[in-house]
Formats: structure tokens, C-alpha cells, sequence
């Protein structure tokens, strides 16, 4: 018998913040300060597939001893240079890597819905990205979690199964008494192999012009929503 659902636990890099307009914004602005003319939107993927390929499953051979913020610095340097975009001074590479980082926009359909799940639900951000970028998204947005957990506190990065399981013993739940709400397959199925419920939100626009990764959820999710009014419904059922 399953036991009744005490917490949400969300993804937050995608699905809950819109990284791609925020990145692809915060390049266009630096492009123009040089009179650069790049695909923008291509690099700002490819900035994200080595940040996030940096993050997953670090920790698992060694301590680990970054977090996201400095990946994105780390990172951002070497596109740059492979880009023949060096002109870029500090105060442009800053503007891309924490200020659009630390003030990138929610998804509008998440803000609202976020106070009545909580009604029910204890509801945490669980996530790769630094305290410090969810705290800062948090108040740039108006959001205000249960409780923030991340991989950083962890020492080990999604899609290990020890970051489930801490966030699980920190809440003090049973992993069957949490749910994990992304967007990505390969979060939600790392989840439900450490005994996660799962709910699968569709982000068609999360990587701008490119489609997503995993436009079709696993078919052992629980619940499969287009948007979060949507999930908030099926909670409610």
C-alpha cells in the first residue's frame, strides 16, 4: 500500500527557471557591447550541455569541490575562447555567469501555483544548482520554498542515488513519501529507481529553438502534466 504523499521535491534549473531566454539574453548583450555577431541561442545551449554534463553524478570518484557557480565561470572562459570571443572582458563574463545566472525569469505558470501546493505539500527546490543561485531566483521571483537542497550540501550530484536518499533523510520522509517534479527524464528515472514518486512537467520551449532532451516522459511516471496548473489539479484528485 503506498503511503500517502507528504512532499514535493523540484527540479529547478529547467523546470521551474527559464535558463535559456536569461542565458541567451545576458550573450546578446555582451555581443552587442563588441559588436559580435554569433548564434547566441546555439551557444547558449551548448553552455548549458557542458554545465550540466560538469554537474551529473560529480562526487561520485572524488570529493567534490565545486558548485555550479563555478562551473558556469570555468566553462564560460573556455567557450569564450573556442568562440574567438575573448574581447569579452570580466564585467561581461560576470553579467553572463552570476548575473544572469543569480536573475534568471520562473516560467509564468509556476509562481502561483507553488502557494496552494504548498497548502498540502511540503515543497522543496532539489537541485544541482548552488544555495546561492536559489536564493537569489527565489527572491527575483517572488517564490518561497519549504526548504532549499542541494546537491552542494549533499557532496554528491544527481543522478546518484545518494543525493536521492539524502534528500529524502533530510526531510525526514520516506522516499515513497516524496514526489519529484522535473521536466527531465533522467532525474525523475534516477528518483523513482531510489523509490521517488515522479511527476513529469513538459517544458517544450526549455531549450529555445532546440527540442528538449526528453520531450517524452518514461512511461513509469505517476503523473504526466503539460504545465503546473495542470499538475496542481491531478494532485488534487
Amino acid at each position: 500500500m503506498n503511503r500517502p504523499l507528504r512532499a514535493l521535491a523540484f527540479d529547478t534549473g529547467g523546470t521551474i527557471l527559464d535558463w535559456h531566454t536569461g542565458f541567451r539574453e545576458a550573450f546578446e548583450a555582451a555581443g552587442a557591447r563588441h559588436g559580435c555577431e554569433r548564434d547566441w541561442a546555439g551557444i547558449t545551449n551548448e553552455y548549458r550541455r557542458r554545465t550540466l554534463g560538469a554537474m551529473l553524478n560529480y562526487g561520485k570518484d572524488a570529493p567534490a569541490t565545486r558548485n555550479f557557480d563555478d562551473v558556469h565561470r570555468d566553462v564560460l572562459d573556455e567557450l569564450l575562447q573556442e568562440q574567438g570571443l575573448e574581447a569579452f572582458t570580466p564585467d561581461d563574463r560576470r553579467a553572463i555567469a552570476w548575473d544572469a545566472l543569480h536573475g534568471l525569469r520562473c516560467w509564468s505558470d509556476f509562481p502561483d501555483v507553488l502557494p496552494i501546493l504548498r497548502r498540502d505539500y511540503v515543497c522543496v527546490s532539489f537541485t544541482l544548482l548552488s544555495f546561492r543561485i536559489i536564493i537569489d531566483t527565489a527572491r527575483a521571483n517572488g517564490l518561497s520554498w519549504d526548504a532549499v537542497i542541494s546537491c552542494e550540501a549533499i557532496g554528491k550530484y544527481k543522478v546518484l542515488p545518494e543525493s536521492y536518499l539524502t534528500c529524502a533523510r533530510f526531510l525526514q520522509f520516506d522516499p515513497g513519501e516524496i514526489c519529484m517534479v522535473a521536466c527531465h527524464n533522467f532525474d525523475l528515472d534516477a528518483a523513482k529507481a531510489c523509490g521517488f514518486r515522479t511527476a513529469f512537467v513538459h517544458r517544450p520551449a526549455e531549450w529555445g529553438h532546440e527540442p528538449p532532451p526528453s520531450p517524452v516522459p518514461s512511461a513509469h511516471h505517476d503523473i504526466v502534466a503539460e504545465d503546473f496548473p495542470a499538475l496542481a489539479r491531478r494532485l488534487a484528485e
